[in-house]
């Protein structure tokens, strides 16, 4: 676990692993691979890992305190999920109540849910088993759910069977426990935290801005993967359903992060976790990695 002040908001780093994932030539697979090769002595260890070719991801969720409140910014994969062909995430066994408990909160404490988009590894702890039944795992907790997003992989529309059981286990009983408040455009959840719509990874993907006293980031969620997308924007993931819409939504991301300093804060860097961006010419660059202090 890890922790950083920005302005008068604390942001608490919950990582559940952190490993090779998947080849980096299939989870982006329009970036050069001479790419990988020319930045490998950054990349390696915590974004890539050459031997393998495999691309190194995170598992981790963010925790805010603002206002007096508690935001948790996307849940994991869960425990004891049927996910069919999705091995890394099939009957998961994860520690995130461990964690949460580490940092000093518990589920009672949480006062906002952010879900920045509904895809199996930012859902998974929206719920858990009570005795056979999926309960909100944050009972006080409002859900911000992006609306698109409801509407795409909701039991009327979904077209994977895996798409169907994520709904079914982690984002219907927030339905039914009257704990899901559905959003569209913008949402601000307090003076210092706005959500903003960045579709094309899915229909609803959204971005979290946090701006406080000078300091300024932005939860991009799984807008960018890999470093390696920071200086290929165009270049989208194997997971985005409309892939102009995604990179279109990449770059202005990444242009206002880097017009305004904003720290970009994706859901599964490795290493440091964020890192500031700058313009390169017509593309962008790398600046400093966050420092963060280790709890």
């Amino acid at each position: 676990m890890q922790t950083m002040v920005l302005g008068d908001v604390e942001v608490i780093r919950l990582v559940e692993w952190q490993q090779p994932f998947a080849p980096a030539a299939g989870l982006v697979p329009d970036v050069p691979a001479e790419v990988w090769q020319d930045n490998r002595d950054w990349l390696v260890p915590d974004h890539w890992e050459p031997d393998s070719g495999r691309a190194v991801l995170a598992l981790q969720t963010w925790v805010l305190r603002s206002g007096g409140r508690t935001i948790v910014v996307d849940t994991g994969a869960g425990n004891g999920r049927e996910r069919p062909g999705m091995a890394p995430f099939h009957q998961c066994r994860g520690d995130f109540p461990e964690l949460l408990a580490r940092a000093g909160i518990s589920p009672e404490d949480v006062d906002v849910v952010v879900n920045t988009h509904l895809h199996v590894d930012h859902v998974g702890w929206n719920t858990v088993d009570a005795d056979g039944e999926w309960v909100p795992t944050f009972p006080n907790a409002q859900y911000l759910i992006p609306a698109a997003d409801d509407f795409h992989y909701g039991p009327e529309n979904a077209v994977q069977e895996v798409d169907r059981l994520i709904y079914e286990d982690s984002i219907a009983p927030i339905h039914r426990a009257g704990q899901a408040v559905l959003w569209d455009g913008t949402h601000r959840i307090d003076e210092h935290l706005t959500l903003e719509s960045a579709p094309g990874h899915t229909p609803g993907s959204s971005v979290l801005r946090l701006a406080s006293g000078g300091d300024r980031a932005v939860f991009v969620g799984d807008l960018v993967h890999s470093p390696v997308q920071v200086l290929h924007p165009c270049c989208n993931s194997n997971a985005c359903l409309a892939p102009d819409q995604a990179a279109a939504s990449r770059r202005r991301v990444l242009q206002r992060a880097a017009d305004e300093r904003e720290l970009l804060v994706p859901a599964h860097f490795g290493g440091a976790g964020a890192v500031e961006v700058r313009r390169h010419g017509d593309g962008f660059a790398l600046g400093p990695w966050a420092a963060a202090k280790t709890l």
